[in-house]
């Protein structure tokens, strides 16, 4: 188990990691998940013991690690930009590691063979990085992470340089892989499908703090705030200015809604209110709300379409199946279900749990 106890990280008079507090079991994958310059490198440091925090403590399995530095600590780390020995063939790199810990060779061979099924390496196994793609040299430093057997394995965007086939590949791999080591697994990403994909455990991060840790979908379903729903959302998530009455929300958007469950511990007055990009339609469905608006531009993808419009003065967008022939200037008609509403108080804060929010 690794746990951070208000860990705090100054540089200067910046503060690059801000009184975090995390406890992550064994065997357990662990997504950081934040825009660049969140704090999740800075952060994935101080696990590794590359840096030393300011204040706070870091203990791994009960005993506290605070000053230890990383060559004492059983730690592997791959970042996006791959670190290989260039004068080892791929063998070598991958074996590294377990001859430092003195393995036999047939162990060696078993774990390489293992790894490099996996990481479909096995063509390269006596090549050399410098003969190798850049994907290929990201394979060898994951499967490298993954023979020696760490406590804890940090991994800071490491599918980045990968092509899609063998991203979706791995992503699926991985949290298989992660269980059965029995080792803390922590992953950095700016991306919030990679984090929904991978599942186990999400920390959302901003401005160097976590903003949530739980369950990848509870934090995704329920956020805690405006803050953790922005960064859990892509496209980014559509936000507005609503007012609390009596018998409802009347929206900024210029709709109005009965008063959802989830909104009626609110004060009367201003709030906020958040709708994810897919919650949004062409197509009136029973009981949906619908939203006047004019197209600024929609961007086909293939599977999907953006539909960007402007709602009452306000820029939104709609994420949409398949391809939708939307053009510039015309009038649009959004729909969504009132149940997907996120709602936030004025300060940004959630106000409850929604009765009912599709993913």
């Amino acid at each position: 188990m690794l746990e951070l106890i208000d860990v705090t990280r100054m540089v200067g008079a910046e503060t690059h990691i801000d009184r975090v507090s995390l406890r992550l079991e064994r065997g357990s994958l662990n997504v950081l998940l934040g825009p660049t310059l969140a704090g999740k490198t800075s952060l994935m440091r101080l696990m590794a013991g590359l840096d030393r925090p300011t204040s706070g403590r870091i203990l791994a399995d009960g005993v506290d690690v605070t000053g230890v530095p990383v060559r004492r600590r059983n730690v592997a780390m791959v970042y996006q930009q791959f670190i290989n020995y260039p004068a080892f063939t791929v063998y070598e790199n991958i074996a590294s590691p377990l001859r430092v810990a003195g393995r036999s060779q047939a162990e060696i061979d078993a774990a390489v063979s293992r790894a490099a099924k996996l990481m479909k390496l096995e063509p390269y196994l006596q090549r050399t990085p410098l003969n190798l793609s850049g994907g290929q040299q990201q394979r060898t430093a994951l499967a490298r992470a993954l023979v020696k057997g760490a406590d804890l394995v940090l991994l800071d965007e490491p599918l980045a340089n990968l092509d899609y086939k063998l991203r979706e590949e791995l992503r699926e791999e991985l949290p298989r892989i992660f269980a059965e080591t029995g080792a803390v697994f922590v992953y950095a990403t700016t991306e919030p499908t990679e984090a929904l994909l991978l599942g186990g455990n999400t920390a959302t991060m901003s401005q160097g703090r976590i903003t949530q840790f739980g369950p990848t979908a509870n934090v995704y379903r329920r956020p805690a705030d405006l803050v953790t729903a922005r960064t859990f959302s892509d496209p980014p998530l559509n936000v507005a200015s609503a007012v609390k009455g009596a018998e409802g929300l009347a929206s900024s958007l210029g709709f109005s809604v009965p008063l959802p469950p989830v909104a009626r511990m609110l004060p009367d007055g201003p709030c906020q209110i958040g709708l994810r990009p897919h919650h949004l339609s062409l197509t009136n469905r029973p009981g949906s709300v619908a939203m006047q608006g004019t197209a600024v531009i929609a961007e086909v993808t293939g599977s999907e379409t953006f539909v960007h419009a402007e709602v009452a003065g306000q820029r939104l967008v709609a994420l949409l199946p398949g391809i939708q022939r939307v053009e510039p200037g015309e009038a649009v008609t959004l729909h969504f279900d009132p149940a997907a509403l996120l709602v936030f108080d004025a300060s940004g804060r959630a106000v409850g749990e929604p009765a009912r929010l599709a993913a």
